[in-house]
């Protein structure tokens, strides 16, 4: 892709990824676990609503260096075990609230490393919450799994569970790589747990890479995908590297000075990008792409790809429940955070608490904005009359600025991002790969924290 002087300069700039809008650095604790039993107990006004359940299992052996998720690092069984138990007491005191029996059209475990766990104790944390919830016919049920640590007995039991979607992290096949940023994951583990799983006949396999690694260079990213485009997953994620020490300070093991420069950094993203499409992958959304027999390739196709914080889905419109340290529900119009710290986690839910740390209660200008950004991040479009008919607001009348903004110059529009037409916005191929900058126009908390360091660069 032909890029105009000095625009990877202007654009590769920190921004959100918008898993959610307004984004957690937004949060606060003045939304507690009070206001959060309010929208739960509001739910149960529609008892038959589907929802989304999360549950986060935050334990893995050793933390990665590239990693920036909340985790817990611990080989001490006793004290994974005592977190199972506050996991089915906290979702005792959410079903309460909710009633029992409220169908799922999407089951996530994620982490962490769920298969940290044996295979007999992930069968117990699965009846005990399916006995409060009820799992509907075609259901995504999904985890994440590390290759490093899953077995195939694991896979088997979870097949056998029902789950019907794993999500492989890889971040890179090359051994040096691998050895910088703290994985020591070899082909032979990745390969071999594929093939298990294929053999197993689960019927949707994502991998997750991440590019931007130290030690990546075009040559080693163009052998990692040689192996990932032969296994031929139905799906894969690929993540620009989320430097932040100063957020994640273990991330301070790798040296900014080991990093692949900004062009560098573009050039291997183009490179997947070329590869996997060549190879008959549909790119989708921000950062994944798909095979085109896959839902979400479907979906994409339909302009019906929507996106929580389980990923893109194609399960939208369903309050999200999260259960577990540091998991986000999203219910009713309102983003609601467990505590991270252990600690304070066991306390809440010991004291039959909802171990809330911080949330956020949407304005209706949030609710809007919200739905902009999602169609822009997901479908690269808006349609001006889907917001009128969805919020009954006028979308030309109502973000003035913003298109302001799309048409300046050295905008979007300019910059050949976009084409803002009479009634809507569409993304261009460029625009696409920039997306998060371009929905960072419609984001009204930016000059809030224009003088915090926040977020990884965009590219």
């Amino acid at each position: 892709m032909e890029l105009s002087p000095g625009l990877l300069e202007r654009y590769d700039r920190p921004g959100p990824r918008y898993t959610s809008y307004p984004t957690a650095i937004e949060f606060s604790e003045a939304f507690d676990a009070s206001a959060y039993r309010d929208r739960l107990t509001s739910a149960v006004t529609d008892s038959n609503a589907a929802l989304s359940l999360y549950t986060h299992i935050p334990f893995c052996e050793s933390r990665c260096s590239f990693c920036a998720c909340h985790v817990v690092v611990t080989k001490r069984v006793s004290v994974a075990d005592a977190y199972l138990e506050r996991l089915e007491s906290e979702a005792r005191t959410v079903v309460s609230l909710i009633g029992e029996g409220r169908p799922l059209v999407q089951y996530h475990w994620g982490g962490g490393t769920p298969t940290y766990y044996p295979p007999a104790t992930l069968a117990r944390l699965h009846a005990s919450l399916t006995q409060w919830f009820e799992i509907q016919p075609g259901a995504e049920i999904a985890a994440e799994v590390d290759p490093r640590v899953t077995t195939g007995e694991h896979l088997l039991t979870m097949r056998d569970l029902g789950f019907n979607r794993l999500s492989f992290g890889v971040q890179d096949l090359d051994p040096d790589v691998q050895q910088l940023i703290g994985r020591g994951q070899t082909v032979a583990e990745t390969v071999g747990l594929y093939e298990t799983a294929r053999d197993l006949g689960y019927p949707s396999i994502n991998l997750d890479l991440v590019y931007g690694l130290p030690g990546q260079t075009e040559t080693t990213m163009a052998t990692t995908l040689d192996t990932i485009i032969e296994l031929r997953p139905d799906r894969l994620a690929i993540y620009s590297f989320a430097y932040v020490p100063w957020i994640r300070p273990h991330q301070r093991r790798i040296p900014e000075s080991g990093l692949p420069d900004r062009d560098l950094k573009f050039r291997l993203l183009s490179l997947i990008s070329q590869r996997l499409i060549a190879a008959g992958y549909l790119s989708i959304g921000m950062d994944h792409f798909a095979l085109p027999e896959d839902e979400l390739a479907t979906a994409a196709a339909s302009g019906t790809l929507t996106r929580n914080f389980m990923g893109y889905t194609t399960r939208g419109g369903t309050g999200v429940v999260a259960l577990g340290s540091s998991g986000i529900s999203d219910i009713n119009g309102a983003y609601a955070q467990n505590h991270r710290r252990l600690a304070d986690y066991y306390r809440s839910v010991d004291a039959g608490e909802l171990p809330i740390e911080r949330g956020y209660r949407l304005s209706d200008d949030d609710l809007v904005r919200r739905y902009v950004i999602t169609e822009l991040m997901c479908n690269g479009r808006v349609l001006y009359q889907e917001v009128l008919r969805r919020f009954g607001v006028d979308f030309a009348e109502s973000f003035v600025q913003e298109l302001d903004a799309m048409t300046a110059p050295g905008g979007p529009v300019e910059e050949g991002m976009v084409v803002v037409a009479g009634d809507a916005i569409e993304a261009t191929d460029l625009g696409r790969m920039f997306i998060r900058n371009v929905a960072s126009v419609f984001d009204a908390h930016t000059a809030q924290r224009a003088d915090r360091p926040t977020f990884s660069k965009t590219i």
